[in-house]
C-alpha cells in the first residue's frame, strides 16, 4: 500500500484512545500540528524508547504547536498500561482491526528474524492545522525519532 499523498487532506480517523475516549483527526483542525505516529507494538523496546524520547520533549512540541499521537494494533487497556509503565503524556490510539495504518499505507508485509509477516511499519506523519499531510518520515532510528520530528517541524516553520 502507498502513503497519502503529500499536500493532500490526511485521512480522518475517529479511533479510541487509552481511556475508551473518541479522539478525532478533525478535533485538531485549526488548532494544533499533529505528529501521527505509528509503532508495531507497546511495550516493546523499540517502541519504548520511540515513546520515552517524544514524552521527555514536551516543552519543544508544545513551542512548535504539535499535538502527539501514537497508533498501534494494540488494546486500549495494553495502551494504559504502557502509559502507566512509563509515564506517557499524551494519547495512544487503538487500531486494533488495522484500518486506519491501512489508510496511512502502514500495514504491510515485515521480516523478523528469518520470518515474514504481515504488521505495522513504523511510519510518522505530520499533519498541519488545515488538516493537510505535511511531512512522511519512514526512514528513522526509535533513539533519534523525536529529534527528526523536531527538524521537520522547524522546516515547515520555515515554508
Amino acid at each position: 500500500m502507498a502513503h497519502p499523498k503529500i499536500g493532500n487532506m490526511a485521512p480522518a480517523f475517529t479511533l479510541k484512545n487509552q481511556n475508551g475516549e473518541k479522539v478525532s483527526l478533525k478535533d485538531f483542525r485549526d488548532k494544533a500540528n499533529v505528529l501521527l505516529y505509528f509503532y508495531p507494538k507497546a511495550l516493546t523496546p523499540g517502541c519504548t524508547t520511540q515513546a520515552c524520547a517524544l514524552r521527555d520533549i514536551p516543552a519543544e512540541l508544545k513551542a512548535r504547536d504539535c499535538v502527539v499521537l501514537g497508533v498501534s494494533p494494540d488494546p486500549e487497556a495494553k495502551l494504559q498500561r504502557f502509559i502507566d509503565k512509563h509515564e506517557l503524556n499524551f494519547d495512544l490510539l487503538s487500531d486494533e482491526d488495522h484500518a486506519i495504518a491501512d489508510k496511512y499505507g502502514v500495514w504491510g508485509m515485515k521480516k523478523f528474524m528469518g520470518k515474514e509477516f504481515m504488521g505495522l511499519i513504523r511510519t510518522s506523519f505530520i499533519i498541519g492545522k488545515d488538516g493537510r499531510l505535511k511531512v512522511i518520515l519512514d526512514k528513522f532510528k526509535t533513539k533519534t525519532h523525536h529529534e527528526d520530528v523536531l527538524a521537520a517541524l522547524d522546516e515547515l516553520a520555515k515554508a
